[in-house]
């Protein structure tokens, strides 16, 4: 589980996070939306320990963000927006050397790497540089690093960005998949038709704050009649209304 208590963050005179408060579960996909701007990708970072917040708690699992945050990265599977591979290595070089900076021993991290370039369909670009990539590519590969470890809780910005139609069912099959092993998913998206194939629980970020959580069902009764998307619009352009 990820527990996000009242976290705050300022970026000079910018107050991009303003007390968050939220929780992912085991066994569950919880979405994260919110628009351009919104404060998701902050938060998203601060989750993966690139930076710290200002105030407020995070734990993931029994750990405290703040207090160990190396200990919380082993237990995170991380896909960054942009996938931010190193574009001299090779495919598998890349998985491989996540698995190793994980202290993975080499049988089984050779083990697992070719699992993965087997179950993301990247065995004609495994050991091609990762900077001739295309943005789907990328993606894959990025998945795979995030995953090279079995992590429990898993943090996915955007994770269909550039995948086509197919690649696009094949990992929402797998996160499907995840969810069911028990894995605390947290993944931020746009795209409103994944979000309604995928997610168990909605968190809506507008304004740094949260404006609306809670699932899709109890969202649906909060608001007879609305498609997600008009959902999304009203909790979005109430909090722009309420800091105008």
């Amino acid at each position: 589980m990820i527990d996000v208590q009242n976290v705050s963050k300022r970026f000079g005179a910018v107050r991009a996070l303003d007390g968050v408060t939220f929780a992912a579960g085991d066994g569950r996909i919880t979405g994260l939306l919110g628009p351009n701007g919104a404060g998701k990708s902050t938060c998203l970072r601060i989750l993966s320990t690139v930076i710290k917040p200002d105030g407020g708690r995070v734990r993931v699992g029994d750990t405290d963000l703040a207090a160990a945050p190396l200990v919380a990265r082993r237990l995170l599977g991380v896909l960054p927006h942009g996938s931010g591979l190193y574009p001299q290595l090779t495919a598998r070089e890349n998985v491989e050397y996540y698995g190793r900076l994980h202290g993975l021993p080499e049988p089984l991290l050779k083990q697992r790497a070719e699992a993965l370039i087997a179950r993301l369909d990247l065995g004609a670009i495994a050991d091609r540089k990762a900077k001739g990539f295309s943005q789907g590519e990328k993606t894959k590969v990025a998945l795979a690093r995030a995953l090279v470890h079995e992590p429990q809780h898993l943090l996915l910005d955007e994770p269909t960005s550039g995948l086509d139609v197919m690649a696009t069912r094949h990992l929402r099959e797998w996160l499907r998949e995840l969810r069911a092993q028990g894995r605390c998913v947290l993944l931020s998206s746009h795209v409103m038709q994944e979000v309604e194939a995928l997610v168990d629980d909605l968190v809506i970020i507008a304004g740094g704050r949260v404006t609306l959580s809670g699932t899709p069902a109890e969202l649906a009764q909060r608001y007879p009649g609305r498609s997600l998307e008009e959902i999304f619009v009203a909790a979005v352009s109430g909090a722009e209304h309420a800091t105008t």
